[in-house]
C-alpha cells in the first residue's frame, strides 16, 4: 500500500519531433521540480544541463523550486529551431510556389454534365 503522502508524477522530454522519453515516479510530498528532474534520470540520459533547463507542469513554465502535486506532468522544454511565425511564412511561401490548382490554371472544376442534347424528333 502506498502512503497518502506519496506523489505520482510523470516526467516527459521530447529530444526530437515524434520522439518522447517518459519517466513515471513516485516521490514524497514536498518534492520540488528540481528534485524530480534529478530523480528521473532524463537529464543524464540526454546530456541536459540542469542550470540552463526550462521546465514546466502541464504546459506552464515553472521555477525549478516549485513544489509538485500528485498527478503532475512535468515537461522539459527544448529550444525552438525556427520561430513559429517564420515557419508559417515559409510554409505559405512553399504553398504559393507549388503546383497550380484548378482555380489558378484557368481550368474549371472538372468535367460537367456535358453539352445539352435536343430530343430527336
Amino acid at each position: 500500500m502506498v502512503s497518502a503522502e506519496a506523489l505520482h508524477v510523470e516526467l516527459v522530454y521530447c529530444p526530437a519531433p515524434g520522439v518522447c522519453d517518459t519517466a513515471k515516479l513516485t516521490l514524497v510530498a514536498g518534492t520540488t521540480l528540481d528534485d524530480a528532474l534529478a530523480a528521473s534520470g532524463l537529464l543524464q540520459r540526454h546530456g541536459l544541463a540542469q542550470d540552463t533547463l526550462k521546465a514546466g507542469v502541464w504546459g506552464r513554465l515553472r521555477a525549478l523550486d516549485a513544489v509538485l502535486r500528485d498527478g503532475d506532468r512535468v515537461e522539459i522544454y527544448r529550444a525552438l529551431l525556427v520561430d513559429p511565425k517564420e515557419a508559417r511564412r515559409q510554409r505559405y511561401k512553399r504553398h504559393r510556389q507549388g503546383a497550380p490548382t484548378a482555380a489558378t490554371s484557368g481550368q474549371g472544376p472538372g468535367p460537367g454534365p456535358g453539352p445539352e442534347v435536343s430530343p430527336a424528333g
